[in-house]
Parts: C-alpha cells; structure tokens; sequence
C-alpha cells in the first residue's frame, strides 16, 4: 500500500469535472487521503506559493514549487526531493499530474504515476493504490 500521495495543483486540483462547478473533487480526495493517515505534498512548478490559500495547510504536510528549490519537473531531483521532505521512499508515494511527461519524470524517480486526464479516473485509481474510499469525502471549507 502506498504511504504518500503528492499532487500538481493546476489541472489536477482545479480541475472540478465534467459538470465545472462546484469544489473540485480532487481537493477532497487528497483531505481525504490525509485523514486516513497518508502523508500528503503538493509539487509545483509555480515560482512560489503566490497569493495565501488558507486551506493548503489543510491539505498537505508539504509544498514544494519549483521556484523555491531551483529544480522543476520533470527533473527526477524534484520528485526525489519531495518525497524525503515527506519522510517516505519514492516506492511508497504515488503521483498525480495532468501532464504525462511530469508523470514520467516521477516514475524514473521511482513513484508510481498517476495521469490525471479525468476526475472519475484519478479517483478510481487513487482509490486502489491508497485503499481510500473517496466516495462523498470531506471538503477543505468544512
């Protein structure tokens, strides 16, 4: 079973599904996954956080953006990178991007990748590689 689940934020955590309302899915999936004890990063290739989002800190135990550390995607050194801040081994984290040659990179850096290219998708598959039912899971408003 898979310890770590690290995320990109635009495309994977933005996206909100077919429908293009509401809380995007994958937010309460990763808070999800977090209170079943899986340990929780976002990597960006972001210069940096930007503007706060209050609710990150709900999400993840780690940020990295790649304007912080002077590595990006799909460099194996970032994914590396990420997984120690998290405490865990690259074979014991999965990762989720919308871009398959980010997916790539984190597979040559020994994650099991995830391509996100639709919300039912990611979750199915989250859902058997961290044993998480993300079926009506929490919200980072509530």
């Amino acid at each position: 079973m898979m310890r770590g689940l690290v995320v990109d934020f635009g495309g994977v955590l933005t996206d909100r599904g077919p429908d293009g309302v509401g809380e995007p899915p994958l937010i309460g999936a990763v808070l999800a996954a977090r209170e079943a004890g899986i340990r929780t990063a976002l990597l960006s290739n972001a210069d940096g956080p930007g503007e706060p989002i209050p609710w990150l800190d709900r999400l993840f135990q780690v940020l990295v953006f790649s304007g912080d550390v002077g590595v990006a995607k799909p460099d194996v050194e970032i994914y590396r990178l990420t997984v120690e801040r998290l405490g865990l081994a690259p074979a014991e984290c999965v990762f989720v991007d919308d871009l398959a040659v980010n997916v790539r990179g984190a597979v040559r850096a020994g994650l099991v990748g995830v391509h996100h290219t639709s919300v039912a998708a990611t979750l199915a598959e989250l859902s058997v590689l961290l044993g998480v039912d993300f079926a009506g899971g929490p919200s980072y408003r509530g």
